[in-house]
């Protein structure tokens, strides 16, 4: 966890309950962990903007679940951005990237002089999956989507409509701040069963009140570097009295290594191998965090033979 302005804790999950019903849930800020990652990147702004709000969602949704392991959010889509992943471990690292085809996002920027392109131009048709991978002896977890909403968290709350076993709404929101440094955070409220009374008046009235102060949040309360968690959530449920619960830290960490990339060439055919190189050598560039790894006609060789 980092601190922001005045101390704020930042960089964090704040799980919370709203105590007069049976709603759970939690608020994600991100301030340094967001920028490094997208400062190893030269993305354009809109392409920045929709990646740091799905790093903002993965984390809010993966805290809704138990798991060891990876939650990863991912869009596929035929627009400009084709595809949008960020992934977060049990133990809180983050990482995230886009592909995209630079001269048909610019082409979008000029169209849109001077605002947020639309979701639905930007990544086109396509799906968003989430992702659970609890390691190589466990079955994977995979939830798909048709990609249908004007923000990701309207793709978000569509999902959730077709699933019955999570009832929630989220926000979320990105920006960079007057010293040009990116932000993102974000609100999700889930409604828990409760024994005999799930679909009760009482009940209904709970959800739709919690709902209704999570929509209230403005951009600037959800980015305040200022504005503690705790402070934020008693700003917006008080009526119904909130608990905040211990928070978990969020961290900006790649799992790329050397070894890993050498263990990726040795699996792959020859040939494959044969037209990486240039000069002779072969370079791989993580496109998560944009690190580079060299290797030359030797070390490519003991990539075959497993003497990495």
């Amino acid at each position: 966890m980092t601190l922001g302005g005045a101390g704020v804790p930042d960089d964090l999950v704040q799980p919370f309950q709203v105590e007069a019903s049976a709603i759970r849930g939690r608020l994600v800020r991100l301030g340094p962990a967001v920028d490094e990652i997208l400062a190893r990147h030269d993305y354009p702004a809109p392409v920045a903007t929709v990646l740091a709000e799905a790093l903002a969602l993965a984390p809010l949704l993966a805290a809704a679940l138990k798991y060891e392991g990876i939650f990863t959010l991912q869009t596929k889509g035929d627009g400009p951005l084709s595809m949008l992943l960020a992934d977060i471990t049990s133990a809180g690292d983050l990482r995230g990237y886009a592909q995209f085809d630079p001269a048909q996002v610019e082409a979008l920027i000029i169209s849109a002089t001077g605002v947020q392109p639309s979701l639905p131009r930007l990544l086109g048709s396509g799906h968003l999956a989430f992702t659970v991978d609890q390691g190589p002896h466990t079955e994977r977890y995979q939830g798909i989507v048709e990609l249908t909403g004007a923000t990701l968290a309207e793709c978000v709350h569509h999902y959730f409509r077709q699933s019955e076993q999570l009832e929630a709404a989220v926000k979320v929101t990105a920006a960079k701040d007057p010293q040009g440094r990116w932000r993102a955070g974000g609100l999700m409220v889930q409604r828990m069963p409760e024994p005999g009374g799930l679909g009760s008046e009482q009940d209904e009235e709970g959800w739709r009140r919690a709902a209704s102060f999570m929509a209230s949040s403005t951009k600037a309360e959800l980015l305040d570097p200022e504005l503690a968690p705790d402070r934020l959530l008693y700003r917006l449920f008080h009526e119904d009295g909130v608990r905040a619960f211990q928070s978990q830290p969020l961290r900006f960490a790649c799992r790329c290594s050397r070894q890993r990339v050498a263990d990726m060439l040795g699996a792959l055919p020859r040939g494959d191998i044969d037209e990486m190189k240039a000069d002779g050598e072969a370079v791989i560039t993580c496109e998560f965090c944009s690190a580079r790894y060299v290797f030359n006609p030797d070390e490519l060789e003991a990539t075959r033979a497993g003497d990495h």
